[in-house]
């Protein structure tokens, strides 16, 4: 038995995602403790958080304006990781493999989002 979100890529994919960002925040210094990493961790769990959301018991409309939230927590993760790399927090390499993993993720999520009726 299974939640149907569980069997969701776009899901999967921003579950690993989260984790992913959940350990580069760990090199961020301990004075952005309240803030930049945990508005990266806040944003990144967001992301798959609003897909399950919206996938259980809603309307297609719903589903749909949950997937736009999760793009949005999306696009602030990114965000995140720009301030990141431009203090320094991380190399130019992590920012690259998170940022173009971040890219292929909005991809799916908008073409998941245009495929709901």
């Amino acid at each position: 038995m299974h939640f149907k979100f569980e069997k969701l890529i776009i899901w999967q994919k921003a579950m690993d995602f989260g984790e992913n960002i959940f350990q580069l925040s760990y090199k961020f210094p301990k004075d952005e403790i309240f803030n930049l990493s945990s508005q990266i961790r806040r944003a990144v769990d967001s992301i798959a958080l609003n897909i399950s959301e919206g996938s259980i018991g809603q309307s297609n409309p719903e589903f749909k304006k949950f997937i736009g939230f999760s793009i949005r927590s999306l696009a602030e993760v990114v965000t995140c990781l720009y301030k990141a790399s431009k203090r320094n927090y991380i190399s130019e390499e992590e920012f690259r493999e998170h940022y173009e993993y971040a890219y292929n993720l909005m991809n799916m999520m908008v073409a998941f989002k245009e495929k709901i009726k």
